[in-house]
């Protein structure tokens, strides 16, 4: 007896030649729901043209699917794909009918038409959502207006307005007429998009000049982000997709108190990268009189955060993985989702908790909607507007080329893309307002520590606290104890940024990770170039692996290097266009310009606030025509946290806090006041007042070249080289870029280049020193993580500048 051969299944990734898009994507779902063990029941009263409940056991979800003809395309299920695939059926609708022909009691239904009982008004999901009328045999409407509808019964063009009217008057002669679900929520948001743009028209009606941005909020509107916050409110649901650096943030703040002001918002939901959490939150305080609260912490705790009273609740996306049911019960009116580009990948658990989030309004903000693939801006779309690009493997059938193996190797009609969004997509670059921008953006990265960093830098906090507390008791510290202070506070900084710069075989942090993040979004512009320091050698080599991973080109300047190398490094950043990033310590960075760069990222902070502005004044100085950028990355919590909180002063904490004209007990009484005051500093939450630091906050700063170059010219005065050692705990190892230096990095001559806080100093036989760096620390010793010998009391004065 031969077998039934086996019906050939229908591949997954690759279309059949033989098969149109739609028929491949309709065999699709039908083999999806032949290998389905669904549970079906008929909630309805017929035994085919009914309603079915349709559970899932694997993911525990149930959908509506209503079998009302014997042609599909009136069908329907509440599943997400039915409703997008354009398909007029789904895996789930395909098990039902798979069911019911199954039985031979039912396959009389399946002759002929179906005329159905009662007059209905439902949704067709084609390419684009249309309401059809479809009518019982018999029926007329009388006093009802027919005309609205076409000869097939579906909805005429530009007459949403007049269905509200007809539904009443339908309903009051035939009370069997059915009204859909989903027709009542088409025409209620309907209703809701003709209020706002009648809204708009009254409220904006000088445009950018109109005076409710006079006190929308506290800050002054560049026009552009006028335009966005127009925009914003006229769409209801927007991708603001500015290049990074105009204020994306602002306009959003804006856009958020148009809505509440006007159209009864009242719950706002900030989902954000976590670096960015307390920045959000210091920016919606610092422009509005807005509440707005940080819901981390414990599931308890965020539990009952989610519950409080807050008009702004502010979450990281892995909180939104997490808490997507308490999400939906406190029920957000306008849902803020910025660095969109993390929910770029629909497969993965972030994207689709972000996509079950049900809000009226949404604003979404990225400065790359698409960074490789044309499917990211895909998804990143369908959280605005799950209709607009229709289902992806339309989406994807128009604009991909593909080769005779299936592979991408080209895209096509890209504009018609731009056309399709053209409703809720705003982009504009900085070369497009270029008259409008500011000199510079400061912006705030808060990035979370790991647990084994947070082990060790409180550590290393309580050997400062106990020194602290000693020299309160006392009223001073002795020679070796300052230095095992000075050493401690060091070690706080150090793994602040990477356990790795302590031990080279541990790499706990989340810096590498933030800018693995950041990299993509400003290189997408190619007249981007990148500046990068760090105070640390080894917190280079983690970003030079991270670059080469990314396939990014870049050099190195540090202190080792004699002038004439130096030079041919500057000049090729200075010329090749390819030649997009600049790693720099502050020892090689003195004196160095390079204005064709426009981005400036600071892996870490100096204790100085006038060698962070050397450093940005590298980039922003005289003869700069770009505008330009710079990303402060500040460890949540840490010691960093502390002195972004310490340099607001004029000076900074250390060197602000010593007299110049003093002797060395009154510089160090000075110093122990202001560590007394980094243990003290409160962080909890961002300090209340940093610098203009935001990518909202825009303004035009000053050269000043003169205090620069003094400055600059202080620093360098020789200091003379002194060999001091002392039995400490712990000895430290810390390079110097002398010929007569004591510590020396294998493989890389005598003298390694260290960091530094302040301008470097040149020394007889080498070139600038920058002393806080420990490239090659071994891990060893009682009290603190290792064994590290130096020249510590030398390198600490030149570091806070004692003279």
């Amino acid at each position: 007896m031969s077998k039934t051969p086996r019906k050939k299944k229908v591949p997954y990734y690759k279309k059949p030649q033989d098969l149109t898009v739609e028929a491949w994507q309709e065999a699709l779902r039908k083999q999806f729901a032949a290998d389905q063990k669904f549970e079906v029941s008929n909630i309805g009263e017929h035994p085919v043209y009914s309603d079915f409940e349709v559970f899932n056991p694997e993911s525990d979800k149930t959908y509506k699917v209503s079998v009302r003809d014997n042609q599909s395309s009136h069908d329907f299920c509440s599943c997400p794909d039915f409703k997008i695939n354009g398909l007029g059926t789904c895996k789930h609708v395909e098990y039902v009918l798979a069911e019911l022909k199954r039985l031979k009691k039912n396959q009389k239904y399946f002759q002929g038409a179906h005329d159905p009982e009662y007059s209905s008004l439902s949704i067709y999901y084609g390419k684009e959502r249309r309401i059809r009328l479809k009518k019982a045999r018999l029926t007329t409407f009388e006093g009802a207006d027919e005309s609205i509808f076409d000869s097939d019964g579906f909805l005429l063009h530009g007459m949403t307005g007049q269905l509200e009217s007809f539904i009443a008057a339908t309903t009051a002669i035939d009370p069997a007429f059915r009204v859909y679900p989903d027709v009542l929520d088409y025409v209620e948001e309907y209703k809701k998009t003709e209020k706002r743009k009648t809204l708009c028209r009254d409220m904006f009606r000088e445009g950018i000049d109109s005076p409710i941005f006079n006190n929308l909020i506290k800050a002054t509107l560049y026009p552009y982000q006028r335009e966005g916050v127009i925009k914003a409110v006229e769409a209801g649901r927007i991708l603001l997709a500015d290049e990074m650096g105009l204020g994306k943030t602002v306009q959003a703040i804006a856009a958020v108190e148009f809505f509440a002001r006007y159209l009864n918002v009242e719950k706002v939901l900030i989902i954000c990268p976590t670096s960015l959490k307390y920045q959000w939150k210091k920016e919606i305080e610092k422009f509005t009189e807005r509440e707005a609260c940080i819901v981390e912490g414990m599931k308890h705790k965020r539990h009952e955060l989610y519950r409080q009273e807050c008009f702004m609740k502010i979450i990281s996306y892995g909180a939104c993985r997490n808490d997507l049911e308490m999400i939906n019960d406190w029920s957000p009116n306008l849902v803020i989702v910025d660095e969109a580009q993390r929910i770029k990948n629909w497969k993965t658990k972030t994207a689709k908790a972000v996509k079950q989030i049900d809000a009226e309004h949404a604003i979404v903000l990225t400065g790359t909607p698409l960074e490789n693939r044309i499917d990211e801006l895909h998804s990143i779309v369908e959280f605005v507007d799950n209709y607009k690009l229709g289902p992806l493997f339309k989406f994807l059938d128009n604009h991909q080329v593909l080769d005779e193996h299936g592979k991408v190797k080209g895209y096509t009609n890209l504009r018609s893309i731009n056309k399709t969004l053209s409703d809720i997509l705003l982009r504009r670059t900085k070369k497009e307002i270029a008259d409008q921008l500011p000199g510079r953006i400061d912006k705030n990265f808060f990035v979370e520590m790991t647990k084994e960093q947070i082990n060790l830098h409180n550590d290393y906090y309580e050997q400062v606290c106990k020194l602290v507390n000693k020299w309160i008791r006392h009223g001073f510290l002795t020679e070796e104890e300052s230095q095992r202070l000075l050493i401690n506070l060091n070690c706080m900084r150090m793994v602040s940024d990477s356990t790795y710069i302590l031990d080279k075989e541990t790499n706990h942090g989340n810096k590498i990770d933030e800018l693995r993040e950041l990299l993509p979004e400003i290189i997408e512009n190619p007249d981007n170039k990148i500046v990068i320091f760090s105070q640390w050698k080894k917190m280079f080599e983690l970003i030079i692996e991270e670059l080469n991973a990314l396939g990014l080109p870049y050099v190195y300047l540090n202190g080792d290097m004699p002038a004439r190398e130096r030079n041919q490094i500057i000049t090729r950043f200075q010329k090749e266009k390819d030649l997009r990033v600049f790693l720099s310590t502050d020892a090689g960075g003195v004196g160095v310009n390079l204005q064709s760069a426009n981005i400036l990222i600071n892996i870490d902070l100096p204790w100085n606030p006038a060698v962070l502005e050397q450093r940005i004044g590298r980039i922003y100085r005289l003869g700069q025509k770009k505008h330009i950028n710079v990303f402060n990355f500040i460890s949540k919590g840490s010691i960093e946290h502390r002195i972004l909180y310490l340099l607001e002063f004029k000076k900074s904490v250390f060197s602000g806090a010593i007299d110049e004209d003093g002797n060395d007990t009154v510089m160090l009484e000075g110093f122990l006041s202001s560590v007394k005051s980094l243990t003290e500093v409160e962080v909890d939450e961002p300090v209340a007042k940093e610098r203009e630091d935001s990518d909202t906050l825009h303004y035009r700063a000053e050269l000043k070249v003169t205090d620069q170059i003094e400055e600059t010219e202080r620093a360098e005065e020789e200091i003379p080289e002194q060999q001091i050692h002392t039995e400490t705990e712990a000895e430290i190892e810390i390079e110097t870029e002398t010929g007569t230096g004591t510590g020396t990095e294998t493989g890389r001559g005598t003298g390694a280049e260290t960091g530094t806080e302040t301008a470097t100093t040149e020394y007889p036989g080498n070139s600038e020193a920058n002393p806080l760096d420990s490239p090659d620390r071994k891990t060893t010793g009682t009290g603190f993580l290792g064994k590290i010998k130096a020249n510590v009391k030398r390198v600490f004065r030149k570091m806070f500048g004692f003279r």
